[in-house]
């Protein structure tokens, strides 16, 4: 072992604070739960510092700020062990409170990610009854299976996976064969998959591919993919958020999760203007 750095995290933190860099100040709101400890108060500071707005957070007592421990190795691929914590503790209940209602009626797009699943489905489900556009990013909970995720997945508009969780859903490790099984299950569902250092493929009815950035080509390299799937999902909303057409988001998606990796911070999502510089080297194989 080389270093150990600490750093801020948590999904579904990384993709509002990568959003937030694209959309500016109070334009990105987060749900979550946080113990009454040194990390909730890092978290808040860092989220009112990049513009995320902070009054959907839970604190309690009953358990610390969930954590994750990373070991990256020389390549800047990475092992994840997680402490979810507080997190766990944000029930359905928690939803109705006026705070929270507030922010939902307002979003516009709703993404959801790896809550507690009774909670998850409730905003799902809530989310779609006002006509918002629902992300979903299943992450551990993609071991459910299909079946097991219909609540939520039955409402969803995009599924965000990457693909070892896409082999959870469907069993398929092929990803065309994994689309075609979502798409008969969930056909107004657009499937999203996170290829890593290959791009990244969209399946609604016809099939685009995203080539990665060559970052070699552009003079950098990886060194760090953690947050590089957090990235790519705050990148694809906030591109939502500005009425952008699918394939566009996909592009900002994919040049923001590139660009990620050539940072050491987790959270190394680019600003409007740096993705901008490199998003023309965001190729449509198809």
């Amino acid at each position: 072992m080389n270093r150990i750095t600490h750093a801020p995290g948590g999904k579904a933190g990384n993709t509002a604070v990568a959003a937030a860099k694209l959309l500016g100040r109070n334009r990105v709101a987060i749900f979550g739960g946080l113990g009454n400890d040194i990390v909730a108060n890092d978290h808040v500071k860092i989220f009112e510092k990049e513009g995320v707005l902070t009054s959907g957070l839970k604190f309690s007592s009953e358990h610390g700020s969930g954590q994750a421990y990373l070991a990256v190795d020389e390549s800047g691929e990475n092992v994840i062990y997680t402490y979810v914590g507080a997190n766990s503790l944000l029930t359905p209940n928690d939803l109705d409170e006026p705070k929270r209602q507030t922010l939902m009626s307002e979003a516009s797009v709703v993404t959801i990610m790896n809550p507690p699943f009774e909670t998850a489905t409730k905003l799902a489900i809530e989310s779609k009854k006002l006509g918002k556009r629902i992300v979903y990013d299943p992450g551990v909970w993609s071991e459910r299976g299909l079946d097991g995720l219909r609540p939520v997945l039955s409402c969803a508009d995009y599924l965000v996976s990457n693909e070892s969780e896409i082999r959870n859903l469907t069993g398929h490790s092929n990803s065309k064969s994994a689309s075609e099984k979502l798409n008969e299950k969930y056909p107004s569902l657009k499937v999203i998959q996170k290829l890593g250092g290959r791009g990244s493929i969209m399946v609604d009815g016809s099939r685009v591919v995203i080539d990665a950035l060559n970052l070699e080509k552009l003079g950098m390299k990886v060194v760090n993919t953690v947050g590089c799937g957090d990235s790519f999902l705050g990148a694809f909303v906030a591109a939502l958020v500005e009425g952008l057409p699918d394939i566009d988001a996909l592009r900002w998606a994919t040049c923001a999760a590139g660009l990620n990796a050539t940072k050491l911070e987790t959270r190394g999502s680019p600003d409007r203007e740096t993705m901008f510089r490199y998003l023309e080297h965001v190729k449509l194989t198809n």
